[in-house]
């Protein structure tokens, strides 16, 4: 083992200034493995660093190398496993456990106790030895532990020399060495009489010692002396220090009960300023001052001083009632006290509250009430004592189209929103009775205005016409008990005065949109197949945008004052406070309406929902209202419905901007269902008329009505549509509208007898192919081309039909001419065969002379005019067809003569200009 040692020194630690301190043979437990040495070194350079390295012999060739190195700082613990018994086996707890086996107990021990004086002198006994002997962790000497590692060369080289018994020499020694030994010739061969002659040395160095020490005794003996002389003057000092101490002493007891003196009074201070700080605590946070006291018991509720200061109180009275009290406060008397006194203001001001805000809004009710019972009145006996008159006429005529405004009242209601917004905190009983009363006053309030408004609405729709006054004696039993309760009102809807104004962010973002619209409608063509004319479809467009133009901002001012008064912005969701209605019925309809039981299971999920539930109820006849009116217009005119879908989709679009969840979102958009639904009624029905029309047999076709009839609903969709939100829907429709068309003109044609089927397809899709042209409708193009392909094809149907009566037997002659050369005759001999030779062609030619074909073409004109109708003009197209295909004919006989009949010299007994002047001169005539 001292070999490898001395290998290993030399070979690895050496060259990277190490020295090796503990080695020891060891294998992994549980694993067949080579051996190798487990190394303690230190560095040869300040600071000093220990460090464990594993060393495992090369396998190729007889030397060692570095495998792992550990520093010793990083080693948690020594596990020996048994102190009592010698067991070879050991652990060391780096970054993880690695587990040994020596190669013989005693090695073991060596580099265990290597390690522990290595962790006692540099890591000041950082590392835990577990299960070792206490006869291997011996202490260190005390002058040694005294000392510092690196503080002094001689006690670090004195422990490794103990850790340690061989060291190398240095330089210095072995140049001494060498040059003691060059001294002496025999220092090597006679090794004995040299060391007698160093003996020798030795023995005079310690007699000169001996000597200089005997030479030294009499300065010892002053020194003794000057030491004796010290220590008498140490006991005189110390005599001194005693004295001071008693007295010192002393000081210090009174020093000690002055401190505690201090102690108690720092104490009793301490206690006042806390007993101050909690006092002053409850006073500032638990005083209510007299002045809200007497506003909260008596302040007055009708000025703004006396709301103010109402107010002030109830927002004084909340923070101190809601104070957080410190631990022991509820137990105060003065506290509990002055809780009660809280209590009972709350209640006081919570019951006038309540009492003062329900005899407002009854007052409001009756005000609105009574001025709408009163002011028609006049216009009712003025009705009457004007004989000769409409009573519905004259007050159609009297009323105006507005709702009355509640801006007044939302004014004066809105003074107490933070008064409900402390009730809402306080008292959620009375807040919710306020919330019920509120919505039941406004609700049947607004049911009278609404219903009113709806019926003068009614009567200026059902009297744009004649023909509509007749149709409103025929609506159903809701519009016609609408009428007589309308002439049973007294002109109770003659005078709703004002108008609701728009909501800024309403009119900013739709008035525009909303202005072009109406403009453009105003300004739609002419409407002939209509039941009304322009200015009656007019009118009602007008009359229905007026209708859903105040009922927007009188939803949306009513949703916002809910909202504000209410404070439903600004705290969690509750429970309705409201009641939930139930199902009624209201004008000979149904409105479906909650069960009351239902209130207290349904949740909310956020307080939009809580101001739509009031606003449902507040507006429940709403959607009944825009229902029937809708109904009406539709019974007066189907096409009503484009205007009704045009309108209603972009008062929709503009709530929905403001709001997507508001109620008069969600209402509009109810309603538009079911103008769509008539919408497409209104298509299905053109359709069915198309599917049902009938022809007469006796006289010609023409252009049919149904195809007139959708040129002018398209003329009326486009101008109604024109920028329009629902684009989309009239693109459907649009579709199955020319896809009916295109079937039922075929469907017409195969079943007309008196005009030829060509021309009934010819005329009517030339008519659908200018009016797609001329509306330019994108979503059409591809009908529009189809529409030009089929008027093409019958247009050269009928006219390569029609030709072959002028030159029949020509016709059928040179048909046989083809026929032939299609069999396989040569073209040269066709004029050999007996029914083709050239005598039947000269007697074919001889019966078409100038004369006759012109009489046959004369006649000709006269069968087309007679198929033709006048409306589409296509007569002198047709003509100008006829008179190519004509010529094209003729070149086209012209070509087979020449082929079929070379040198013959037989030609036609007319020229091309012939034909064109035949053609001219009978289009002149006619």
């Amino acid at each position: 083992m001292t070999a490898i040692k001395h290998a290993l020194q030399r070979d690895i630690f050496t060259p990277n200034d190490e020295r090796l301190l503990g080695i020891v043979n060891v294998c992994k437990a549980g694993k067949k493995k080579r051996n190798c040495f487990l190394c303690a070194t230190v560095t040869t350079e300040r600071p000093v660093q220990v460090k464990v390295v594993k060393v495992k012999k090369s396998d190729k060739g007889d030397f060692y190398k570095r495998q792992q190195t550990w520093e010793l700082r990083d080693l948690m613990e020594v596990d020996a496993k048994d102190a009592s018994k010698e067991n070879p086996e050991f652990d060391l707890h780096f970054e993880k456990v690695y587990r040994w086996v020596a190669s013989s107990a005693a090695e073991k021990n060596s580099f265990i106790s290597c390690i522990w004086k290595l962790n006692q002198r540099y890591l000041r006994k950082k590392v835990e030895f577990v299960n070792v002997s206490s006869q291997l962790l011996e202490e260190l000497p005390k002058a040694e532990e005294s000392v510092p590692s690196g503080e002094s060369q001689s006690v670090a080289g004195g422990d490794e020399d103990a850790l340690d018994d061989y060291q190398e020499l240095s330089a210095r020694e072995e140049q001494d060495i060498e040059g003691m030994m060059e001294m002496c010739e025999y220092a090597v061969s006679n090794a004995e009489a040299f060391a007698e002659q160093l003996s020798r040395e030795l023995q005079v160095l310690d007699g000169a010692n001996i000597q200089s020490i005997m030479a030294s005794e009499k300065q010892v003996n002053i020194l003794m002396q000057l030491l004796d002389e010290a220590l008498g003057e140490v006991d005189t000092i110390e005599g001194k220090l005693s004295s001071y101490e008693e007295m010192l002493q002393s000081v210090k007891e009174q020093m000690d009960q002055i401190s505690q003196s201090n102690r108690l009074i720092q104490i009793s201070n301490t206690n006042n300023v806390k007993l101050l700080d909690e006092i002053q605590f409850l006073v500032n946070y638990m005083d209510l001052s007299k002045g809200h006291v007497r506003a909260l018991q008596e302040g007055d509720l009708t000025s703004p001083k006396g709301i103010e200061a109402c107010i002030n109180a109830s927002e004084a009275l909340s923070q101190c009632m809601n104070v957080a009290l410190r631990p022991g406060h509820d137990k105060l008397a003065a506290v509990t006290q002055q809780q009660l006194l809280f209590a009972e203001l709350r209640d006081t001001f919570a019951r006038r509250l309540t009492n003062h805000l329900n005899n407002v809004f009854v007052h409001q009710f009756n005000h609105f009430s009574h001025f709408k019972m009163t002011m028609p009145q006049f216009y009712r006996s003025s009705c009457l004592s004007l004989p000769g008159h409409d009573q519905s006429s004259t007050l159609s005529q009297h009323s105006e189209m507005s709702l009355p405004k509640h801006s007044p009242l939302h004014r004066d209601l809105l003074r107490y929103a933070k008064l409900m917004e402390w009730l809402k905190n306080t008292h959620r009983e009375k807040y919710e009775g306020l919330s019920r009363t509120y919505v039941d006053y406004m609700s049947r309030l607004y049911e009278r205005e609404i219903k009113d408004f709806f019926e003068v609405a009614k009567i200026k729709m059902a009297g744009t016409s004649k023909e509509a006054k007749g149709k409103f004696a025929t609506l159903p039993r809701k519009e016609s008990a609408l009428k007589q309760e309308t002439e049973s009102l007294h002109g109770s809807s003659g005078k709703l005065t004002g108008s609701t104004s728009s909501l800024n962010k309403l009119t900013v973002q739709g008035a525009n949109s909303r202005r072009s619209q109406s403009s453009s409608l105003l300004d739609m063509g002419n409407m002939s197949a209509s039941d009304l004319d322009v200015a009656d479809r007019t009118k009602f467009d007008k009359i229905f945008e007026q209708v859903l133009s105040e009922l927007e901002p009188l939803c949306l001012a009513e949703q916002d004052f809910i909202s504000k008064f209410f404070k439903l912005q600004q705290h969690p969701a509750v429970m309705p406070p409201l009641a939930q209605p139930e199902t009624e019925e209201a004008d000979g309809g149904s409105v479906s309406r909650i069960p009351p039981q239902a209130e207290h299971r349904q949740s909310l999920s956020s307080e939009k929902d809580l101001v739509r539930l009031m606003m449902n109820k507040i507006f429940q006849s709403i959607e009944t209202e825009l229902n029937s009116l809708i109904a009406l217009g539709d019974k007066i005119d189907s096409f009503n419905s484009l205007y009704m879908l045009v309108k209603m989709s972009h008062h929709v679009w503009t709530a929905e901007n403001v709001d997507p969840a508001s109620y008069l979102s969600t209402t509009l958009g109810n309603v538009l269902v079911t103008v769509k639904r008539n919408f497409d009624k209104c298509i299905s029905a053109q359709i069915r008329q198309m599917e049902e029309v009938k022809i007469s047999k006796k006289s010609k076709v023409g252009i049919l009505l149904f195809v007139t009839g959708f040129e002018e609903f398209a003329e009326l969709a486009e101008t109604i549509f024109r920028n329009a939100e629902r684009r989309g829907d009239l693109d459907k429709a649009y579709v199955k509208l020319i896809r009916a068309v295109f079937t039922n003109v075929e469907k017409v044609a195969n079943e007309s007898q008196k005009t030829p089927r060509d021309v009934v397809m010819m005329e009517n899709f030339h008519h659908i192919f200018s009016t797609l042209s001329r509306l330019k409708i994108s979503c059409l193009d591809a009908e529009r081309r189809e529409a030009k392909h089929k008027y093409t094809d019958h247009l050269q149907s009928y006219v390569i039909n029609s030709l072959g009566q002028p030159l029949e037997k020509l016709n059928h002659f040179f048909e046989g001419v083809e026929a032939r050369v299609a069999q396989g005759v040569r073209e040269e001999e066709v004029s050999y065969q007996l029914a083709f030779n050239k005598q039947e062609l000269r007697k074919v030619i001889k019966e078409y002379p100038g004369k006759e074909v012109k009489k046959g073409l004369d006649n000709l004109y006269k069968k087309v005019d007679k198929h033709l109708c006048e409306e589409e003009s296509l007569l002198q197209v047709v003509w100008h067809s006829m008179q190519d295909e004509f010529i094209r004919q003729y070149k086209h006989f012209e070509d087979l003569i020449g082929r079929c009949y070379p040198g013959s010299g037989i030609t036609m007994e007319f020229t091309i200009r012939d034909m064109l002047e035949y053609f001219s001169s009978i289009a002149q005539s006619h």
